[in-house]
């Protein structure tokens, strides 16, 4: 804990964009699981629920009230899901979760072996899908969960 204070005390000598850029760094080089764990302590801290807000469209005409709600519920965001993998499959997906994670091996063996488990989140149709092709080269599988 000595080192913690260390840093909170160099932290607070720096401007408010400084502090900005040492946090964005920091969860930047988090692995998958670490921002896992983070998002439930923060959600327990400040008494929160982390969610994407989705702004309905502005209202302008004879579209009717069906289409508005549609548009807003179209997903915006997509997590991948990796799902449990065939025993001689999970080296090759483990090499591939690392190239997409930066997870060292042991991190990585450890989602592979514990899917179901969230390997990306808040990505775009086209990463997601590119993603479920890279895992699914390996022999693995994954679910896109859209948000």
């Amino acid at each position: 804990m000595g080192d913690v204070a260390g840093v909170l005390n160099t932290v607070k000598g720096l401007s408010d964009d400084e502090k900005t850029q040492v946090v964005l760094e920091t969860i930047a080089a988090g692995s998958v699981m670490w921002l896992s764990g983070l998002k439930k302590q923060f959600e327990a801290k400040f008494g929160v629920t982390a969610a994407v807000a989705v702004a309905a469209p502005a209202g302008g005409g004879g579209g009717g009230a069906a289409p508005a709600a549609a548009a807003a519920e179209a997903p915006t965001s997509f997590d991948v899901i990796l799902e449990p993998s065939p025993a001689d499959k999970k080296i090759g997906v483990i090499k591939v979760v690392r190239t997409l994670t930066d997870l060292g091996l042991r991190e990585a063996k450890q989602l592979v072996d514990e899917a179901p488990k969230p390997l990306k989140t808040g990505l775009s149709k086209e990463d997601a899908e590119k993603i479920k092709k890279e895992i699914e080269a390996a022999g693995g599988a994954v679910k896109i969960k859209g948000s």
